[in-house]
């Protein structure tokens, strides 16, 4: 069946959150969007704990979560989920998304002897009752997350394709992934050498 012009306007808004009042689901039900997902973690946590303490621990978690509020608030993407020692990152465009993973990597490796790994996806999923995405987006990212090493941001083909100039790709592989199966052309991401990271307004949320 042929697609009219104004059909496919239509689809092409679907998710947006431009939709047309009438063209949108009854309030609080599942609707489908396009997201861009990222899971970051910081990596040797659990060992750190138990070499450093739980004062130690609990200083450090404070200061990557105060970190990540404030990379990803100036990037316009939000945290949607404190997870432990990580976070589970949602933005509508992916560029903002791979620059506020990127910088925040960086911004932690400098500042501690812990790095942060990170798994990039972007893809449509279902927005249920208004703060719970679920989908094979989700999925990827966070099982990327888990088979990235320190300091890594493995990312889908179509999330590096939209990353910003001064993110570079380290290399292309596939990856099998927990639940998910092999998936092809996953990039590794970093900063660029040339990158510098000024520093960071301090907020009354700081720990001390």
């Amino acid at each position: 069946m042929a697609v009219s012009g104004e059909d496919e306007a239509h689809r092409a808004r679907v998710g947006k959150g431009t939709e047309r009042p009438e063209d949108l689901p009854p309030a609080g039900g599942p609707i489908g969007v396009d997201r861009t997902f990222a899971f970051v973690d910081l990596s040797g946590f659990t060992a750190f704990i138990e070499e450093e303490g739980i004062a130690a621990a609990v200083h450090l978690l404070a200061l990557f979560r105060l970190g990540a509020s404030e990379v990803t608030a100036r990037r316009g993407v939000r945290v949607a989920k404190w997870l432990g020692d990580g976070a589970m990152i949602v933005g509508v465009q992916t560029g903002p998304t791979v620059a506020a993973v990127a910088e925040l990597m960086a911004r932690v490796g400098a500042t501690s002897r812990l790095q942060l790994r990170a798994g990039v996806s972007r893809g449509d999923v279902i927005l249920f009752q208004g703060d719970d995405y679920i989908g094979r987006a989700v999925n990827i990212a966070a099982r990327l997350c888990d088979v990235a090493g320190p300091g890594e941001m493995l990312a889908t083909e179509a999330v590096a394709d939209e990353a910003p100039g001064w993110v570079c790709e380290l290399d292309t592989r596939s990856v099998e992934l927990r639940g998910v199966g092999q998936v092809d052309g996953v990039r590794a991401l970093c900063l660029a050498e040339d990158v510098t990271l000024p520093p960071v307004p301090v907020t009354d949320g700081a720990p001390g």
